[in-house]
């Protein structure tokens, strides 16, 4: 089956799925962080299927490639900041290790995507 859209990408699925959890976990946090750990982790989650749709849409893989990295790159910092948030007590242990697992599910996805580009 040819991929005609970035959203036939599984990776892509993952990564939107990643973003719905982390508004549901951000919901939770308290008023003060909403303008800053909770806005952040908001936006690194939607750089990852953000950066796979508009990488997918580049002419070349090159290009491709160094959009996935950045999504590559966000997965990193989502979960440090949700391991910041998890030792503020504002994610529990057992959604965070949800959410990691995922994320680390995602970060393999991008990883064998860049490798069957190269």
């Amino acid at each position: 089956m040819k991929v005609k859209s970035y959203k036939d990408l599984k990776v892509w699925q993952k990564g939107i799925e990643i973003v719905d959890k982390v508004y549901v976990a951000t919901e939770k946090f308290p008023k003060k962080e909403m303008y800053s750990l909770a806005s952040q982790a908001q936006r690194s989650a939607v750089s990852i299927p953000s950066n796979i749709s508009e990488g997918f849409t580049r002419h070349h893989t090159k290009e491709y490639m160094q959009f996935l990295y950045i999504a590559l790159g966000s997965c990193a910092e989502l979960e440090t900041q949700l391991i910041i948030a998890n030792r503020r007590d504002y994610v529990d242990q057992e959604e965070l290790e949800d959410l990691q697992e995922d994320i680390d599910h995602a970060s393999r996805m991008l990883m064998n995507l860049i490798k069957s580009l190269r």
